[in-house]
Parts: structure tokens; C-alpha cells; sequence
């Protein structure tokens, strides 16, 4: 990596790391780009070379924390082997992370309000895809009853974004979290044969 290239990533780390700070403590629509470039030591020159914009920024922001969440989930597998456990130990960490106050105020909130669609979101697309092919493999392994990837990858996966949102936005998370995580579980394992 040339120098020029690694000032490059060093700026563009930068400016998502204060930018993430920025987006949890104020939201999308109150945090000024002004501030967070002069926060952050670079000018809105560098921000819009990076990122485009003020949204391109907050995709990036996404993209990191649910990148974090799919590695995250990957730690807690006891077998990592198992896909089937990693397809499970995925959502429920997406889930769980509905009380973790960066990600409601980030990804369940203003994502949707800056971002449209989470379905559109290259982040969820990636998650998308991720568990499509999981769900390739496991009717490969002969563990799932027919099925299309497609589908069955679109519902799990809407299944752990409704219920982070349904814990992220009740009066009682704590309770609600035990219950959405129970209830995800049943209808995934309903895929299995």
C-alpha cells in the first residue's frame, strides 16, 4: 500500500469513527457535517471525496456496525463448522443488539428515515446474500426441507430485523428480547427437517 493510499484508509477510518460517535449521540438530522470534519481534523473537502455526501457517510457507518455484528456472531458459534448454528447465532446476535443504543438510534431508526428500504441497503444485501448461501448449503447437507433460498433467506432475515425492532421500540426491551429470540428460533427451526 502506497503512502498516499494508506493516508487515504486513514481518513476515511476517521471520518467514520466521528461520524458513529456523531450519529449515536445526535441522530442523523442533527449532527453538522461542519462539526464533524473539523472534529474529525479534515474539511468537507475530504468527506465528500470519501464518502459523496452526508448520507454516503451514514451508509458507511451501517456497513461497519452490521459488519461488526456478523463477526460478533461469529465468535459466539461454540461450532463454527455448523451452519445451521451460524445462521441461528446471526439473527439472534441482530436481534440482541436491539438493546444496544447506538444501534436502535444508527440502524433501526434513522437508517430507515436516511437509507429507505433496509431490503435496498448494501449492508442488509450483503447480509442477504450471506444467508442465502448458508441457506444453499444447508439443503445441500440435506438438513432443510425444500425450499428457495431466496425465500426462505428474505424471511429469516426480515423475521430478525421486525423482531430488533419490535424489542428496540417496546416499553419493556428486556422482556420483549426473551420472547422475540424464542419465537425467532421456533419459526427458523420450523425450515428444518
Amino acid at each position: 500500500m502506497s503512502i498516499r493510499e494508506l493516508k487515504m484508509a486513514q481518513t476515511r477510518k476517521r471520518l467514520i469513527e466521528v461520524a458513529r460517535q456523531a450519529f449515536a449521540t445526535y441522530g442523523y438530522a442533527e449532527t453538522s457535517m461542519d462539526k464533524l470534519t473539523a472534529e474529525a481534523g479534515f474539511t468537507r473537502g475530504a468527506l465528500y471525496h470519501h464518502f459523496g455526501d452526508k448520507r454516503g457517510l451514514f451508509a458507511a457507518v451501517v456497513d461497519q456496525i452490521d459488519s461488526e455484528m456478523a463477526e460478533q456472531a461469529k465468535q459466539q458459534l461454540q461450532h463454527p463448522e455448523d451452519v445451521w448454528d451460524g445462521l441461528i447465532q446471526e439473527g439472534r446476535t441482530y436481534i440482541e443488539n436491539a438493546l444496544n443504543a447506538e444501534f436502535q438510534r444508527i440502524v433501526l431508526r434513522d437508517g430507515p428515515a436516511v437509507l429507505g428500504d433496509p431490503a435496498h441497503w448494501p449492508s442488509q444485501n450483503k447480509c442477504l446474500a450471506s444467508t442465502r448461501e448458508c441457506i444453499v448449503q444447508l439443503l445441500a447437507q440435506d438438513r432443510l426441507k425444500p425450499v428457495d433460498p431466496q425465500a426462505a433467506a428474505v424471511l429469516l432475515n426480515g423475521a430478525a430485523m421486525n423482531a430488533a425492532l419490535w424489542v428496540a421500540f417496546s416499553e419493556s426491551p428486556e422482556q420483549v428480547l426473551a420472547q422475540a429470540l424464542h419465537a425467532f428460533e421456533l419459526f427458523a427451526s420450523g425450515f428444518l427437517k
